[in-house]
């Protein structure tokens, strides 16, 4: 048979959605998706789409095709939801922010304008875009402009093809008869993608060097070489940042107060729901002059990054800049809001002089002198307005300010000019860094030391370098100690917890145990890691791995399920400990923190500081001459959190997380793709001709360019043995689709919540019930489903639970198709979502996971959202997916193991709630059939070992079945942390 392309051209009829589908059934199938239960609160802004019957009326003027009756969505609790599934549906049109009220500032508050600055009446439309007509897809010829530049995005940007196999691909598509290739070689390709008008900020360049005395032939050669420092205009591309027609519907264009209605408490979310913000807006109000403008926070971000350790370890000094307009969630999504703007000189010089006085001197002034020269071009901005177009279209006033830095330990203590060791916020004790009530570091403070004391005495007596002035100094309500923010990844994940806790319960061991022993505990301990079950995206180490040695990812893994591991080695309050620290960190972690949560994080912080000492008590911490024991700067920062989040919102829109991801396309891709020799030049490049990719993609996409098909003028492929074709849009042609992918962001905005079998049933199994019940060992399988039919109304002749006193007519006949999984998508925000806060994850319930043991994924169901936390939930362990019709309904439902929980309360141990699984009185695991409707997402369990040591050869995949009780692991991830507690 011959092979026929079919084309992508079927578009769903739903606004807010963006997939495309090669035929019909594909659609039919679909639209199901789009009238899903809603378990999670809705994302803002709000989603709106056409009913469930406007849905229908569509697809059937377009197709004729019926779309299958839909159930409902469930009750709260399980039963209730059994029994009236066919309720009415939640309005998920409905406006969100019932639960807050916002206010915004009273006069710096971002009021339209024309392009001259005055301002616009109210309700005045924006003036439109000054685009080119919507058939021009300069510099990509017609007709074929589309599909040309399609093809130069993928093959520069997504792929990254090399050039000589760019120019093979060309030429083999010149070898088709009557198909010219779109680009006779790769320079044609690089030189067309140079021609994009759009996205063009030119990289610039400036020479420091050493100016002073003693740079003859004999000086160290730092004092004799010139460092380039390559950069880009921060204001041109500040501009480009707030035209985005993508961040229209997310940003503030002015300082907010959000506020729970409900309990009264202040929200912080994202960065203009701060204090800072308001702050600054309250002094920018004094000049009348200012009023109705924008006030856009510059946010900073530098970081050196290694991109080769093997061939002379070559280093890079990126600086990035982001805007505090945009939401938290943009700036974490990788969605353009963080933008590459220069390469930092990094001097170096040889082992006799790079500890010298004289060296570091000369290093903090390149640095600090480099920022300086790089922001000029803002700083008329920052005292007078300037109008700037905005992604929505209107012209506003804006006024810039330096905002908050992003940076680690040691850049923070460069960019505050304090010693090592030193607090860069405050002038606590370097001996005693918790003592309370330190004086808060400012530039006025310092400048006051500076003019009284004598330079020995501001080194030892207050931690100040007097040599040198922070960049800060230099601009307007600027002031380094106060923008300095928190850093979750280097001080809490790398930090307290990897560098800290981790090392001190291991040196625990050893003291107490002496090393031959304290090896056979951490082998234990490895081995318990090693048993977590399958969890997606969970990183594994089977063969254990001396988890001291943990870093970055690894060390976030080892939060995961380092709780239930230590348990019973090392004593309780050393569990308290790392549990209180957990608490810590996964609450300050969260997208919205409210007044209530401030209070808590203070609660933790100070039980943490108590139980701490347990440290000391065992001889693993001692104090070093007057140094205290806890005297280390990482877990010192920890006091400045609750002060950080009132003032530039949640953490997790400013971590240090942000700038390293962006390391990998703004400096490791490019290198790679150089020829390693004088690579920044070639680097430049290519950053410049990806930045040109995508502002095309922006441009094109909001002039509507790319809404329709490629393939809009061919021919539907009508697939009489489809049904299930894949889309294409937001979620790729992976997204939910591929059974090998475990999930992740989502770009969905349409939905609250759901749960969706996969796209293909299992295909060697039958679709007979009572056939299917043998060849899977579940021969109570047919009764299960007629109990849990009869659950939906329909009428039971005995309404017995007992199998033996049903009529044999009631046990299920029909047919019923299995699945390998369902795919949940929530709203996790503070778990690296999508921009509208959705995350995706994948459900198994198979009998061979990649030709293996079997895997049989535990959940959350909901069973009563009246009741806080994990009091309203159940945990089950799937072990079907399948769907049956009955009635000419339709109903996707799961076979599972119930587990019960011991006890009323979490243990007061490790935090966390305990379940064991349910048997009946023949000591068989107790089943039931629950539809996937109350089903909430993915449940990861940890075995309660006690006492007891693991064995070598136990397998994770063993672990739900060789235990008799398990943590319910609320750090999983930190949605699992908002609904376990």
């Amino acid at each position: 048979m011959p092979r026929t392309f079919r084309p992508r051209n079927i578009p769903c009829p739903v606004k807010t959605c963006k997939l495309w589908f090669t035929n019909r059934g594909g659609l039919s199938n679909h639209i199901k998706t789009h009238n899903s239960p809603a378990f999670i609160r809705v994302p803002s802004p709000p989603p709106t789409f056409p009913s469930t019957a406007d849905l229908r009326d569509i697809v059937d003027a377009i197709f004729g095709d019926e779309v299958p009756n839909q159930p409902a969505n469930p009750a709260q609790d399980y039963e209730d939801f059994a029994a009236g599934l066919d309720s009415e549906t939640e309005d998920l049109n409905a406006e969100p922010g019932e639960k807050e009220s916002i206010t915004y500032h009273p006069t710096i508050n971002g009021r339209p304008c024309d392009e001259t600055g005055k301002f616009l009446p109210q309700n005045t439309p924006p003036p439109p875009w000054d685009h080119p007509s919507p058939d021009d897809w300069t510099p990509f010829e017609k007709p074929t402009g589309r599909a040309d530049f399609e093809l130069a995005d993928l093959l520069y940007k997504r792929d990254q093809m090399p050039a000589t196999n760019i120019k093979d691909l060309m030429q083999i598509w010149a070898g088709r008869e009557g198909h010219d290739p779109p680009f006779a070689n790769a320079q044609d390709l690089y030189d067309t993608i140079d021609s994009i008008p759009l996205g063009d900020v030119p990289w610039q360049s400036f020479t420091v060097k050493y100016n002073g005395p003693d740079t003859g032939l004999d000086a160290p050669s730092w004092k004799r070489k010139e460092y380039d420092v390559w950069f880009r205009d921060p204001r041109e591309v500040l501009k480009q940042q707030l035209s985005n027609p993508d961040f229209a519907h997310e940003m503030d264009f002015s300082p907010k107060e959000v506020r729970n209605t409900a309990s009264g408490d202040r929200r912080y979310c994202d960065f203009m729901s701060g204090r800072w913000s308001w702050k600054q807006a309250d002094k920018l109000a004094e000049k009348e002059e200012n009023h109705g403008s924008t006030l856009c926070p510059i946010i900073l971000g530098s970081d050196k990054t290694v991109v080769s350790i093997g061939t002379g370890n070559t280093e890079y000094y990126p600086l990035y800049m982001s805007n505090g307009l945009i939401h938290n969630n943009v700036r974490r999504a990788h969605r353009g809001g963080v933008t590459l703007i220069a390469f930092l000189a990094i001097p170096k010089t040889d082992r006799e002089h790079g500890d010298s006085d004289e060296f570091r001197h000369f290093r903090r002034h390149i640095f600090h002198g480099s920022l300086s020269e790089i922001l000029q071009s803002l700083h008329a901005g920052m005292e007078k307005y300037e109008v700037l177009q905005y992604g929505d279209g209107y012209y506003r006033r804006t006024i810039y300010s330096l905002g908050p830095y992003i940076a680690d330990y040691p850049e923070q203590v460069l960019l505050a000019c304090v010693v090592s060791g030193w607090c860069p916020k405050c002038q606590a004790d370097a001996d005693n860094l918790d003592t309370p009530g330190a004086t808060r570091r400012s530039h006025a403070l310092t400048k006051a030391l500076m003019d009284s004391c004598p330079k020995n005495e501001l080194w030892d007596e207050y931690g100040i370098i007097s040599d040198i002035i922070p960049f800060t100094n230099g601009f307007p309500r600027a002031d380094i100690h106060e923008l300095i923010s928190p850093d979750i990844l280097h001080q809490i994940i790398k930090g307290t917890f990897k560098d800290h806790l981790v090392t001190w319960l291991e040196a625990y061991l050893v003291l107490e145990y002496g090393r031959t022993d304290a090896d056979r505990r951490l082998a234990d301990i490895d081995r318990r890691i090693a048993a977590a079950p399958p969890f997606p995206k969970l990183r594994r180490f089977p063969e254990g791995r001396r988890f001291k040695q943990w870093t970055g990812d690894d060390s976030k893994a080892l939060m995961k399920v380092l709780l239930p591991a230590i348990s019973g080695h090392v004593p309780a309050e050393m569990v308290l400990t790392v549990q209180y620290f957990l608490d810590f960190c996964y609450l300050v972690r969260r997208s919205v923190l409210e007044d209530s949560d401030l209070e808590e994080l203070d609660q933790l912080l100070e039980k943490f500081h108590e139980s701490r000492t347990i440290f000391e008590t065992e001889g693993v911490r001692s104090p070093q001459g007057n140094r205290s024991s806890f005297s280390l700067p990482r877990q010192h920062a920890l006091t400045h959190y609750r002060t950080s989040i009132l003032e530039f919102g949640a953490p997790n829109g400013l971590c240090t997380s942000i700038t390293e991801s962006q390391h990998i396309q703004a400096v490791k891709e490019p290198w790679r793709r150089s020829n390693k020799y004088n690579a920044l030049g070639q680097m430049i490049l290519s950053i410049q001709r990806t930045n040109k990719l995508t502002a095309a993609r922006i441009n094109f996409q909001h002039r509507g360019m790319l809404d329709g098909s490629l393939f809009a003028g061919a021919e539907e492929d009508d697939d009489e043995g489809g049904g299930e074709d894949e889309g294409h849009g937001a979620e790729g042609l992976k997204g939910v689709q591929d059974e090998d992918d475990d999930g992740g962001a989502s770009e969905r905005g349409d939905i609250l919540g759901e749960v969706k079998l996969a796209r293909n049933p299992v295909r060697n199994l039958s679709r007979n019930a009572t056939i299917l019940s043998q060849e899977i060992d579940r021969p109570n399988l047919p009764f299960l489903i007629s109990r849990f039919l009869d659950q939906q109304g329909a009428e039971s002749e005995s309404g017995s639970d007992d199998e033996s006193d049903l009529a044999p007519n009631l046990q299920f006949q029909g047919k019923i198709w299995t699945y390998p999984s369902a795919v949940a998508t929530f709203y996790a925000p503070s778990d690296r979502s999508g921009v509208q806060g959705m995350y995706r994850e994948r459900i198994r319930a198979v009998s061979s996971w990649r030709g293996g043991p079997p895997r049989y994924d535990c959940v959350f169901v909901d069973h009563d959202s009246e009741r806080p936390g994990f009091q309203g939930l159940l945990i089950a362990r799937v072990k079907l997916f399948f769907k049956l019709k009955h009635n000419k309904r339709t109903f996707p439902c799961a076979l599972v193991n119930w587990y019960s929980t011991i006890g009323e309360a979490p243990c007061p141990e490790t935090g966390m709630w305990m379940v064991e699984p349910d048997f009946d009185g023949n000591g068989l695991l107790v089943e039931d059939v629950i539809h996937i409707d109350s089903i909430l997402r993915c449940a990861h369990l940890m075995p309660i070992a006690g006492q007891e040591r693991v064995p070598s050869y136990l397998s994770h995949t063993d672990t739900l079945d060789a235990f008799q009780a398990f943590y319910v692991n609320k750090y999983i991830d930190h949605h699992a942390f908002e609904i376990a507690f």
